[in-house]
């Protein structure tokens, strides 16, 4: 769903030179809702009306160590701090990109991602060694999923109520058409995950394979042109 959401605006861009911004925006708006609808309906049949397709013969029950009022304020308090730091991060982004002489591209795409993700690459590495690899698998594709379906349309749903709040000027909303190459990375990297883990094994190769591929994609981002890296405005 995640690959069809981009392909689907990119193929209809370019496949016709009457397509104008407003058809991308209005079809970027429609998916963004059902991408929507399909991450909660996700949702209630993992946690819910299914859940026995995602319990392990190893899940062991554990007695929580918080009440739950005292977990719900933590979280909400955890989030206001990280939505602080992400201003801050954002905002230095620029002043990184000289000093560095990096891409914006390169950082959002593979230095942010690290940093932002490092607990949970912590935790999937943690549960990995204790030999989970259902929960580790949870985790890494868990995250992804949750940028894909959730986050990429609410983005795309806010911006549309901004614009039409008059709040966000037009040209500076977002929609789901991204360029070739970012649209392809994403397409190879779903596809080599999906056959890697649907046998339900895992072994250091698969790892490996993972792995290179990361590495490859973040050399092409490294030298892609900075001109044709950045999504024009509006997207």
């Amino acid at each position: 769903m995640s690959c069809l959401s981009l392909l689907i605006p990119a193929a209809f861009s370019a496949t016709s030179t009457l397509v104008t911004e407003a058809d991308l925006d209005h079809l970027s708006y429609g998916t963004a809702i059902v991408l929507l609808v399909v991450y909660v309906l996700y949702l209630v049949f993992q946690l819910k009306t299914h859940t026995y397709l995602y319990s392990t013969s190893n899940d062991e029950e554990e007695e929580p160590q918080l009440p739950l009022w005292f977990g719900v304020f933590l979280l909400l308090g955890i989030t206001a701090i990280v939505a602080i730091c992400a201003e801050f991060l954002v905002d230095s982004i620029g002043g990184l990109a000289q000093s560095w002489n990096l891409s914006r591209t390169f950082i959002g795409l593979i230095l942010l991602p690290i940093v932002g993700n490092a607990a949970e690459h912590v935790t999937a590495v943690t549960v990995a060694m204790k030999n989970k690899m259902d929960l580790a698998i949870g985790v890494a594709i868990g995250s992804s999923m949750q940028i894909a379906l959730f986050v990429t349309p609410l983005l795309v749903i806010v911006g549309w109520i901004l614009v039409a709040a008059g709040t966000l000027g037009a040209g500076h909303h977002m929609n789901l058409l991204f360029n070739t190459f970012e649209t392809c990375v994403m397409f190879v990297s779903v596809l080599i995950v999906n056959y890697l883990i649907q046998d339900g094994e895992s072994n250091w190769l698969e790892g490996v394979m993972l792995l290179s591929t990361y590495i490859i994609i973040a050399i092409a981002v490294f030298f892609y042109p900075e001109t044709q890296g950045v999504p024009a405005a509006g997207h």
